[in-house]
């Protein structure tokens, strides 16, 4: 796991800092690493009609954080079909849907540096619920972890391996 610098000066400013290392040091790196070296059927593999594949995941990460973080927080408009990261069939290659997740996580990065510790309690609008911005970055890290697990599951489900990314902690 990456921590913080342990320089923050407020508790509002290590709550985004960790989001932010949480997200784009130790989440998005893991989930890359899993696509690189998944085989590319694997990617759009499942098990039946009513699971995801490990594709289907990564188009809804890309979704949600734009949504919630990007156009909620950061006042950028985006276009967003929920419903067609779900329902895509048509394989799109690994090395697209690294570009896309790492842009995404590269805007919502972008949004949450700047971003101003008073903003973590303003109220905002997003699929028909009211968070706080700290609510919806807390959103936003749980779901992506959520995610997360359930790609790293179906790498070692069709491949049979372990990508080791938590050996040094049982030593």
């Amino acid at each position: 796991m990456k921590t913080t610098s342990g320089t923050a000066s407020s508790d509002a400013a290590e709550f985004i800092e960790a989001s932010r290392v949480f997200l784009t040091k130790d989440f998005l790196p893991k989930l890359t690493e899993c696509l690189e070296r998944m085989p590319e059927e694997d990617v759009w593999w499942r098990p039946n009609e009513q699971s995801n594949s490990v594709g289907n995941l990564v188009l809804h990460l890309c979704g949600n954080i734009r949504q919630w973080i990007v156009a909620t927080i950061g006042g950028v408009p985006i276009q967003r079909n929920r419903a067609l990261e779900f329902s895509t069939r048509e394989p799109l290659p690994k090395a697209e849907l690294i570009a896309r997740i790492r842009a995404a996580a590269s805007e919502v990065d972008e949004i949450l540096e700047r971003l101003p510790p008073n903003r973590l309690l303003v109220r905002y609008t997003v699929q028909g619920y009211t968070p706080s911005g700290l609510q919806a970055i807390y959103h936003v890290v749980e779901h992506f972890s959520y995610h997360l697990g359930q790609i790293l599951y179906i790498y070692k489900l069709r491949t049979g391996l372990d990508l080791g990314f938590y050996r040094a902690l049982s030593r």
